[in-house]
């Protein structure tokens, strides 16, 4: 249950991050300046961090990361109450 849980999660991931490359590879800086992104990428280029619809970004409060892939997966599938 767990690794298809897992998989699940990466998936989830996976497709966002992909979504997210496609929309911004190859902009100019025009482009970013026009859609409100240059903030964004002044502080994170074209690396993805988390950040509300509103544009307020995500904390620490909000999500745990420890840099470890497997610590931080049981900690996701925890916070989505799939394995308790």
């Amino acid at each position: 249950m767990g690794t298809d849980v897992g998989t699940e999660e990466l998936a989830h991931l996976e497709m966002v991050s992909t979504i997210v490359h496609q929309l911004t590879r190859n902009l100019s800086m025009e482009e970013i300046e026009q859609s409100g992104f240059a903030n964004y990428y002044v502080d994170h280029t074209i690396g993805i961090w988390p950040m509300a619809a509103g544009g307020i970004p995500f904390n620490s409060c909000e999500f745990q990361s420890k840099g470890d892939a497997i610590t931080d997966l049981f900690e996701d599938m925890a916070a989505d109450e799939a394995i308790l």
